[in-house]
Order: C-alpha cells, then sequence, then structure tokens
C-alpha cells in the first residue's frame, strides 16, 4: 500500500511540474500572399528579449518568397532572397515594435502559401531550484525534464510533417489540374483530327461531274 501511495504522489507531482511549465509566446500563421504583394506582421519586442521566426512556403510556384525583418529603428536585420523556408533567430537590442515581411513582387502570375512560426522570450527552465542531491525526488525532476523535452520535439516533428503533408497535398493537386488540363487538350485534339479525315475521305469519293457547256 505504501508503495502504491508513494507511486501515486509521484505521479501528481509529475504532473503539477508538467503543468507548472510556462511556455514562450509564440504565434503561427498560414496565409495566401498573392502575386506582385507584400504582407508584414508587427510584434512589440522587449529590450533584450530573445525571439525567432521561422517560416516555409507550402505551395505556389517555385515555392520561394522573400522575408525580412527589421528593427524599431527601420534597420535591415535579416533579409532572405526567394528562400523556401529558413529560419532566423535574434535578441533585441531595441525596445520596440518589430517588422517582419513576406514578398512576393518578383512573381507576376503565382500566388503563395506561407507559413511562420513567431517566438518571442526565453522559455524558463522547467525546474529552476532543482539541485544535484540524488534523490527519488531528483530522479523524478529529471523524468519530468525529459518527458518535457521529448513533448517538445513531438510538437516540432507534427508541425514539420503537417506542413510536408500540406505542401505535398498541392503538390499533387497541381499535378492532378495539369494532367486534366492535357487529357482534355488531347481529346479536343484528337476530335478535330477524326473529323478532318472525315472531310479528307469524304472529298476523295465525292463525284465531280463537270457543268455542261
Amino acid at each position: 500500500m505504501g508503495h502504491k501511495t508513494c507511486a501515486l504522489l509521484s505521479l501528481v507531482l509529475l504532473l503539477l511540474l508538467l503543468l507548472r511549465a510556462e511556455r514562450l509566446w509564440a504565434a503561427e500563421l498560414t496565409f495566401e500572399l498573392q502575386d506582385s504583394a507584400k504582407q508584414c506582421f508587427f510584434e512589440d519586442v522587449a529590450l533584450g528579449e530573445r525571439f525567432s521566426l521561422d517560416y516555409q512556403v507550402i505551395a505556389g510556384g517555385h515555392y520561394d518568397v522573400d522575408c525580412s525583418v527589421e528593427d524599431p529603428q527601420g534597420r535591415s536585420l535579416y533579409h532572405g532572397t526567394k528562400k523556401q523556408y529558413d529560419s532566423f533567430t535574434h535578441r533585441a537590442e531595441l525596445a520596440g515594435v518589430h517588422q517582419f515581411c513576406f514578398s512576393n513582387e518578383f512573381s507576376t502570375f503565382s500566388h503563395k502559401t506561407v507559413y511562420f512560426d513567431f517566438q518571442v522570450g526565453d522559455e524558463p527552465p522547467i525546474l529552476p531550484d532543482m539541485g544535484s542531491r540524488v534523490t527519488a525526488l531528483t530522479q523524478m525532476e529529471s523524468a519530468c525534464v525529459t518527458i518535457h523535452e521529448a513533448l517538445k520535439s513531438i510538437i516540432d516533428s507534427q508541425t514539420h510533417y503537417r506542413l510536408r503533408e500540406a505542401q505535398d497535398r498541392a503538390r499533387a493537386e497541381d499535378l492532378n489540374s495539369r494532367v486534366s488540363s492535357w487529357s482534355v487538350g488531347e481529346t479536343v485534339a484528337l476530335l478535330l483530327v477524326s473529323l478532318g479525315q472525315v472531310l479528307l475521305l469524304k472529298s476523295f469519293f465525292t463525284d465531280k461531274r463537270s457543268s455542261p457547256s
């Protein structure tokens, strides 16, 4: 009975430690970027605060986009040209509104579908007061940290595979549309050729009589 109670208390403490872990502020968005267009987003970042930007083009054209990040004074912190995906991490040297933009101005025909994940702040340690003593509690805390890191890895993997699935689906739909258009074109061409052959053969057997003088 004592072992069961101890295990139950350990499980409750483990869940409390996981719930206690605070997550940094983050925003995820998937949006349509029209051809010859530019879309900007703004975020107020405190001095010395860390922020990161991860983005990927899911569909459209050659799956590329321009991306730029500027500080409150308009100075360029990052500029990516025709990137399919990339990431950027920076610690704010100025407090204020930072701007990050996605541009498709170089494309005049194809619009893009863009996904980005913007995170602000440092994630606090899940166990800030964990000591170096070797006890049952420390072992459970270590297991809690391991589980927390594994959950973060699972979330990242799920996001990655979700984006890959969306990208592959967009490519498959585009390929299906092209195959359908090509099939319709071939059908029309076949009908025209068949009609031309019928008319040509008919002209061979037409009785041509000269008009009487």
